[in-house]
């Protein structure tokens, strides 16, 4: 991807793109025809399966008001309280993230917030549910943005901790 390339896409791609760039990332995000503000969006999209889709969840920290940013597998739910476990010391509380709050915090708009790039940097957390895949895809800083990479990548990407975050998948 050259320079006119990028410059023809949406401000937030521009920025995630930047970023996968400058970390020698060798997959350029990719816009998609329909919006994909949703895992299964995503996943239909792309034709693989909804856990494959790295969702990115942001709750707001209580204490400092501080992003904390999620990224999940597709098919599973954020369990709030084992977030609260790891990133509030002392018992502290995590509130929802309105879409101003996420906007103004990362950048990106609700449906493309991406993993990475954001404006401001937030507390993360990779859900280890997402090593299931070798091949997994995230938001690339616009609704019809994504972009592909491995769980070991996202890791190498965001710096982030891999965690135990969802909820406990019913028994089949």
């Amino acid at each position: 991807m050259c320079g006119a390339e990028l410059s023809s896409l949406p401000e937030g791609v521009q920025r995630v793109a930047a970023v996968l760039l400058d970390k020698g990332h060798p997959h350029m995000p990719q816009m998609l025809d329909d919006a994909a503000r949703t895992a299964q969006q995503a996943a239909d999209a792309l034709g693989i399966a909804v856990g494959q889709i790295a969702k990115s969840i942001i709750f707001r920290r209580k204490s400092d008001n501080a992003a904390v940013l999620v990224v999940t597998s597709g098919d599973r739910r954020v369990d709030e309280k084992k977030v609260e476990a790891i990133v509030c010391d002392g018992g502290g509380k995590l509130g929802r993230a309105d879409a101003d709050f996420v906007k103004a915090a990362t950048g990106f708009s609700i449906g493309g917030v991406s993993p990475i790039a954001h404006s401001t940097k937030p507390v993360t957390l990779i859900d280890r549910e997402l090593f299931r895949f070798e091949e997994i895809w995230a938001a690339a800083g616009h609704p019809h943005g994504v972009f592909k990479l491995s769980p070991h990548d996202l890791e190498s990407l965001t710096g982030a901790p891999v965690a135990d975050v969802v909820q406990e998948s019913p028994a089949p």
